[in-house]
């Protein structure tokens, strides 16, 4: 599948000869066997492209009749949420904006909506030709193949379902966070941990790999019962939590999936007559800001979610340049930040 990216708006050009309905850059590289940016530079009459490419470039460019529009799309990068409802929606947003200013272009954020209660369409977005698109969690196969039929480079930020090879990401190595959470819980003594995992996306599948995987690497038995499954919110980590505490043999750590679900483990606890952390030591994942505030404060796995979004920019706008990426996927690191909500068991 070729890279679809290209500064290069290509729905207009006519077709010559044995081409499609309409000439894309997109189909010019896909042609010649050859990434959209390579394709751009040629364009361009830009270096690094070997003599051999750039021929076999010009003669489908010759053969098909293709012509680079005018650029004219908006000096803006525009970051697209789903919904913004989301606690860590200005660490994103404070990111995005780090690197537009560095790169003189502005920052347009909108809200599309869930798939099943969209707010509006992607056409919006298609109508202002900004310089990129950042689409944080998923961008539908049809709204990608729409941005790459008008030249406007993406980048998924922290997907939440699998993607095709090719599609730009940024993500954060949530296996090892979520192996680094397990770690620590072990380090200090506990062996009764209990995870409260998400929905089947990719991020929470890995974090919860990457628990299985520090129980494993101790000799600790991976049980079925102390594993429980809720949506990512508060409410839901309550209610598994009093699940998971409720049993006799109850677990003495519990680590949850994100921050939100880690409160509802508090609450629940709090109802239970237990004590964070003389009782039950809890630890999340994300680092919301809010959660150095709660008592005791929360020991959880960052994740670095600003500079996620000057990766994702950056990326995006490279794109559109047709400069030569080293990856299009792209994982930061994330770290364990330990506060009071983690003790060694009670004897």
């Amino acid at each position: 599948m070729p890279d679809n990216r290209s500064e290069d708006p290509a729905d207009e050009p006519k077709p010559g000869d044995g081409g499609p309905a309409a000439v894309t850059i997109a189909y010019i590289a896909e042609s010649a066997g050859v990434s959209v940016p390579t394709v751009s530079k040629v364009l361009n009459g830009r270096t690094g492209v070997s003599d051999e490419t750039r021929a076999r470039v010009e003669e489908l460019i010759r053969r098909y009749g293709y012509r680079k529009p005018p650029k004219n799309r908006s000096n803006l990068v525009e970051l697209v949420f789903r919904e913004m409802e989301s606690m860590w929606a200005v660490e994103i947003i404070r990111g995005v904006e780090r690197a537009a200013r560095r790169n003189r272009v502005g920052v347009l954020v909108s809200e599309l909506g869930l798939q099943d209660e969209p707010v509006r369409t992607i056409d919006d977005t298609l109508g202002r030709r900004p310089q990129c698109v950042l689409s944080v969690a998923w961008l539908s196969e049809e709204e990608r193949d729409q941005l790459t039929a008008k030249g406007i480079p993406f980048v998924v930020f922290d997907p939440n379902r699998e993607l095709p090879d090719g599609v730009p990401f940024v993500g954060a190595t949530n296996f090892r966070g979520g192996r680094a959470a397990t770690r620590h819980l072990l380090g200090l003594g506990h062996r009764r941990i209990a995870m409260i995992s998400g929905p089947d996306h990719p991020f929470c599948l890995a974090r919860t790999a990457g628990y299985t995987s520090a129980l494993i690497e101790a000799g600790v038995p991976v049980e079925p019962e102390l594993m429980a499954k809720a949506q990512l919110t508060r409410e839901d980590g309550r209610t598994a939590a009093h699940g998971l505490l409720s049993r006799p043999d109850r677990p003495t750590a519990i680590f949850a999936a994100n921050d939100m679900q880690a409160l509802g483990v508090y609450k629940a606890a709090h109802e239970l007559g237990l004590r964070i952390p003389d009782d039950l030591s809890v630890v999340g994942f994300d680092d919301v800001p809010a959660v150095a505030w709660v008592e005791p404060p929360l020991t959880t796995v960052h994740q670095p979610l600003a500079e996620m979004a000057v990766a994702a920019t950056e990326l995006a706008l490279a794109l559109g340049r047709g400069d030569d990426v080293p990856q299009v996927g792209v994982e930061i690191a994330t770290r364990l930040t330990v506060r009071e909500s983690t003790a060694p068991p009670k004897s």
